[in-house]
């Protein structure tokens, strides 16, 4: 799979306030609209950091829709060498993303993240990053608020409410299984709110978190 816009790419080292100067120069460039309708394939993204170490492993879980079966699993391993600073994610985890993402023969018509899209504070998480190297329609599926507020959404699975920052709805708070706490899903790139609202949760299988990025995390953590 080959990178297709490759002006998002970084060479060599970069600080952070080079990283955030190119955060808002891709944040002008985020498609916050589309849907998809028929998907054949989609994808999950996640990366395992070992512990007190720099050494990650990035995997990418490809699977057949409807059943969710998985069609391929790629993963890329190496050291980490940007420093963890919030909202600078994605480039510690880009690099090695990218990496698996260049084994794959599969390419998928969603990709769901763990991480955030636009609920990010310069609305540019890794799952937006991301989707404008590949240009695949991408979606932020996070465990945890990196900014906005939200009012708490009703037990029930599939209610949700939206994430709010200065008025702006940057993504949801969505209840993906029942008295559960809600994950946080956002735009990431040529894609709908309402659209990514709608994927997660036909890719939910009892777990709150959907199966693509669910089982990336355990194909990252190397247990599957």
């Amino acid at each position: 799979m080959r990178i297709m816009n490759d002006k998002y790419l970084w060479k060599g080292a970069i600080n952070p306030q080079e990283a955030i100067s190119l955060q808002k120069q891709m944040a002008a460039d985020v498609i916050k609209y589309g849907e998809i309708s028929s998907p054949s394939y989609i994808a999950g993204i996640d990366i395992a950091v070992w512990k007190n170490s720099n050494h990650a492993q990035a995997a990418i879980v490809v699977l057949k829709y409807p059943r969710l079966e998985i069609a391929e699993i790629k993963k890329a391993c190496g050291e980490i060498t940007f420093p963890y600073i919030p909202g600078l994610l994605s480039f510690r985890e880009i690099p090695l993303i990218l990496e698996a993402w260049q084994k794959l023969a599969i390419l998928p018509d969603i990709i769901m993240v763990d991480g955030h899209g636009l609920a990010h504070p310069r609305r540019i998480g890794i799952a937006s990053h991301l989707g404008l190297l590949v240009d695949i329609p991408t979606i932020g599926c996070a465990k945890s608020k990196l900014c906005g507020d939200f009012q708490t959404p009703s037990d029930k699975s599939g209610s949700y409410t939206n994430l709010l920052d200065d008025g702006e709805i940057i993504g949801a708070a969505l209840r993906t299984k029942t008295s559960v706490k809600p994950l946080f899903i956002s735009v990431g790139h040529k894609i709908s709110l309402e659209n990514s609202i709608y994927w997660v949760m036909r890719c939910c299988r009892g777990y709150r978190s959907p199966q693509p990025t669910r089982l990336a995390h355990l194909a990252a953590g190397g247990n599957l």
